[in-house]
């Protein structure tokens, strides 16, 4: 084997690291976009849900959330409910 001249050693070294910071930099910028369009999608959510909930009492439903569906007293609600 021929030896290794050690400045191409360094400049390998160098190429290395300047690529993985790059790769870093990139894994970076797009977690960071990943967080802001989940945080934005919740809040889209919240919204949804606040509409859907007053919807719900401009039509004169009760919120059901966290009842069990055998829970609920309204006529008609657990007809054909077989299961």
């Amino acid at each position: 084997m021929a030896e290794t001249d050690p400045k191409s050693i360094q400049d390998f070294t160098n190429v290395v690291q300047s690529l993985l910071q790059q790769m870093q930099d990139k894994f970076q910028t797009m977690s960071d976009q990943i967080i802001g369009r989940i945080d934005e999608m919740s809040t889209r959510i919240d919204d949804l849900e606040k509409n859907i909930a007053d919807l719900m009492t401009q039509a004169g439903v009760k919120e059901i959330e966290g009842v069990k569906e055998e829970q609920v007293k309204e006529p008609g609600v657990n007809k054909g409910q077989g299961s």
